[in-house]
């Protein structure tokens, strides 16, 4: 190896060092800026994405869909597609987490969310499905020791299938960024 070569090399090393010393004190910034392309250094408007906080919600919306699948099976299917609601919805607060660094206004109408965080048209429609069954709206028209009797294990069975499919999609975006 050259002497020219190596003073290259051992040049590289410290730069590399140094860039190592800098993540560890000052963290990686997940920010991005809107139309810039990698060489450009000047952007008017920065979005902030939160990954961290979006794994997070992920992680609590599979939970979620989890629990979904043991109150089925014990029968319990209002509490089935109670936590298939809060599955979606944390899952779209998720990606709202991931592409707007925040989590997006929501009023329990779960189309609504889905329209705000960008999702189809298509995963939009199978939200609004769910959005009956946030327990405040629920039990507004039926008592609570009725619940599990005004849902049957069928219908209950296709919400979470409705349900498993948004997680899909949510998870395409936030394990892919």
């Amino acid at each position: 190896m050259s002497q020219a070569h190596a003073n290259e090399h051992a040049a590289a090393d410290d730069d590399n060092q140094d860039e190592l010393e800098r993540l560890i004190l000052e963290g990686v910034s997940l920010t991005t800026y809107e139309g810039q392309d990698e060489d450009e250094e000047d952007s008017e408007v920065a979005t902030t994405s939160d990954l961290q906080g979006a794994l997070g919600h992920f992680a609590e919306a599979t939970s979620d869909l989890a629990t979904a699948s043991v109150e089925l099976g014990l029968g319990r299917h209002f509490a089935c597609v109670d936590f298939c609601n809060q599955a979606v919805e944390k899952a779209a607060q998720a990606v709202s987490l991931l592409r707007y660094g925040r989590r997006s206004m929501y009023n329990h109408d779960l189309r609504e969310l889905g329209a705000a965080v960008g999702a189809p048209l298509e995963i939009q429609e199978e939200m609004a499905m769910l959005t009956p069954f946030h327990p405040e709206a629920f039990y507004a028209g039926t008592p609570p020791e009725e619940a599990d009797e005004v849902i049957s294990a069928e219908q209950a069975e296709i919400y979470r299938q409705h349900a498993r499919h948004i997680l899909r999609w949510a998870r395409d975006i936030i394990l892919n960024a």
